[in-house]
């Protein structure tokens, strides 16, 4: 059997962190097909409705998602 690799960026990864103003910011971590990976800042709002619409309770919840999920809240 063979590992299927993405076609298209995934989130890996997720954490919450202070953004400049202090404020809760979520940083998603993609991981693109290449294999390279980058982050993704957004606003507390935005983060929540991102969790929403994956149906994660945990930020680990969110690890196997499309990017596109990120799209949908913009």
């Amino acid at each position: 059997m063979t590992a299927r690799w993405p076609t298209e960026p995934i989130i890996v990864g997720a954490e919450i962190a202070a953004g400049h103003d202090g404020a809760a910011e979520l940083v998603v971590q993609l991981r693109h097909p290449n294999g390279a990976e980058e982050p993704v800042v957004m606003d507390a709002a935005l983060g929540l409705d991102l969790m929403r619409r994956c149906g994660a309770a945990t930020l680990d919840d969110l690890a196997g998602h499309s990017w596109r999920k990120i799209l949908e809240g913009t």
